[in-house]
């Protein structure tokens, strides 16, 4: 078997980060000049050295890979005509369904383990695919009568069912049979949102299959909005270029009116969440018309987005997890949000401890939290200790008090320090 030269990125690449498509740091790989989708792609800016985006598709049997390339061609026609090419502008216009007014914070319901009475909140967050019998490939929730005793809401709550998952469910409702079918059950039940299934958009796998990630989370949108109820358009994105076609997109379609966006996973790390955070307030603003934004994570960038979007809908999923895990959620004097152990008896029910995280969180989130803590945040600036002639000393040098002491080499003296080299 020949091996791979060491210069050639692996399936799992060594250094993940170098993958980046950055446009502003790296140029466009000498590959993408010739590519066949470099309209449409954009090409890739990385520091990974690769020729073209080919050198990721480094599958050892591909007879059995799922991506997306040109290396398994009739696989790859089959691709192609099941989302009728990788341009976006050919997916089938809709009519506008406008929802109503979402609240700041939504929080996310997984199911009822661990409670025993009704959450008494207005607006609750479920999984969509909590709903669905993909072994039947037909709906399981039939009423909301249904989803009060599954999940133990009110039958009158308002519901949002988020898209997010991980790929195996993600790829089970792609290939349901009758998507229309289960969709037409969901507006039966008055769903208030749905935000579209965040296909991966992956930065080790050929263009390619990114293409065809964004075009099956438009059609899905298209499909959900087909159906009546209104949703999201989730964006997923690898390269600035990504971020264009999806604002040139949006602007042309005044019926997506509401976007969706996920930080909870590779968008929320380090560094790359400013990135990504600086692409959809661009976005926004090239759009040209008010946005809302229904986001899972990323809440360290809330205040930044709020600049830029109409209103933001946070789906938050700490109070809800944490519970589940004893813990409770409380605030230091200066406002910031914390979590601490909350042991209970075996087989005690945690409906007040999950009633209070989530009221705890939401005013974490919302102007009621700064209008309560806004003294306790701003504490007096430090001034340094006045010296034997009561002369405030200079806070520069206090940094540099320590390092006779240190260095063994002088004296030291606190009030009059005076540097001396080393005999």
């Amino acid at each position: 078997m020949i091996q791979r030269p060491d210069h050639e990125p692996a399936r799992t690449f060594q250094q993940p980060n170098k993958l980046r498509d950055n446009a502003s740091l790296h140029a466009r790989s000498l590959g993408c000049v010739t590519c066949l989708e470099r309209s449409i792609c954009g090409g890739v800016h990385t520091d990974a050295g690769v020729f073209d985006c080919n050198d990721l598709c480094t599958c050892k049997d591909r007879t059995t890979c799922d991506m997306v390339c040109r290396s398994k061609p009739q696989h790859f026609v089959a691709f192609m005509r099941e989302i009728n090419g990788f341009d976006l502008n050919n997916t089938p216009r809709v009519a506008s369904v406008s929802s109503e007014s979402l609240p700041a914070v939504i929080p996310l319901i997984d199911h009822r383990s661990g409670r025993e009475s009704v959450l008494q909140e207005p607006i609750v967050g479920l999984s969509l695919y909590d709903l669905v019998d993909f072994s039947t490939g037909k709906i399981r929730a039939t009423s909301r009568r249904w989803l009060s005793e599954r999940f133990l809401i009110p039958e009158s709550a308002r519901i949002v069912l988020t898209g997010v998952e991980k790929d195996p469910k993600l790829e089970r409702w792609w290939r349901l049979a009758d998507r229309r079918s289960v969709l037409k059950g969901l507006a039966a039940l008055g769903i208030d949102l749905i935000t579209a299934p965040n296909f991966s958009v992956l930065s080790d796998v050929p263009r390619t299959d990114n293409l065809h990630a964004m075009k099956r989370i438009l059609i899905s949108w298209c499909e959900i909005m087909g159906a009546g109820i209104p949703a999201a358009l989730h964006l997923n994105a690898r390269t600035e270029h990504d971020y264009s076609r999806w604002a040139t997109l949006i602007r042309a379609r005044p019926e997506i009116e509401l976007i969706a966006f996920e930080f909870a996973t590779g968008c929320g790390r380090g560094d790359r969440l400013a990135w990504h955070v600086r692409q959809l307030c661009r976005l926004a603003d090239e759009v040209g018309r008010p946005l809302i934004l229904v986001m899972r994570g990323g809440t360290r960038a809330l205040e930044t987005l709020k600049q830029h979007f109409a209103a933001i809908s946070l789906l938050e999923t700490d109070a809800f997890a944490r519970t589940m895990r004893r813990r409770e959620a409380y605030h230091l004097p200066s406002g910031q949000l914390k979590w601490r152990k909350h042991p209970t008896e075996r087989g005690a029910p945690l409906d007040d401890l999950l009633a209070r995280n989530i009221e705890t969180v939401r005013r974490s989130y919302t102007e009621e939290a700064k209008a309560i803590l806004p003294a306790l945040r701003r504490r007096p600036a430090r001034r340094g200790a006045p010296d034997r002639n009561s002369k405030t000393i200079e806070p520069s040098l206090l940094s540099k008090f320590d390092l006779p002491r240190q260095a063994r080499a002088v004296s030291e003296d606190r009030h009059r320090p005076i540097p001396a080299a080393k005999p």
